[in-house]
């Protein structure tokens, strides 16, 4: 039992360590844009790849918060008939759910790394290669994994306990 608590505490943080690496990303990305709206109103001259190098961050961002949002139950989840059951009929279709999601971040992770290594195109203005940021694909889908097992966990244990 203290290793599982050990391995979810290393998961976890990890998980929030990734959150805010994309996180330290909003603020470039908000500057970026805001002097790209300045400088083409006020100088007429648009900062040169102001789109792709936005796209790059906002990738990182949204991958690498994945898991975060798992972690603290912060994606849409509609329980309008599931909570009208009974608590172990609840916690069955919880780990139903959780399974599927598993299989579907399996895929997810191995088609990413498949396609992520792969990579040889880069973007068009800046010349920025594009497989770090595809590889981020894997690596969001496999921590996002390890959340939905730690949940997988504790449903199994809500199924017991009821």
């Amino acid at each position: 039992m203290d290793r599982l608590n050990t391995l979810r505490s290393l998961i976890q943080k990890t998980t929030r360590g990734l959150a805010n690496v994309g996180m330290l990303l909003i603020i470039p990305m908000m500057l970026l844009t805001s002097g790209e709206v300045i400088g083409r109103a006020v100088w007429s001259k648009p900062i040169p790849g102001t789109l792709e190098l936005s796209s790059y961050m906002l990738v990182v961002f949204i991958l690498l918060g994945l898991a975060y949002t798992q972690q603290v139950k912060g994606h849409v989840k509609v329980v309008m008939f599931t909570s009208k059951l009974p608590e172990k009929a609840q916690a069955f279709l919880e780990i139903i759910t959780i399974l599927l999601s598993l299989f579907i971040m399996a895929v997810l992770c191995w088609q990413g790394w498949v396609v992520g290594i792969d990579e040889t195109t880069v973007s068009d203005v800046h010349r920025i290669v594009q497989w770090p940021f595809r590889l981020l694909v894997p690596l969001a889908a496999l921590f996002l994994f390890l959340e939905l097992a730690i949940d997988l966990v504790d449903a199994c244990r809500k199924l017991v306990r009821s």
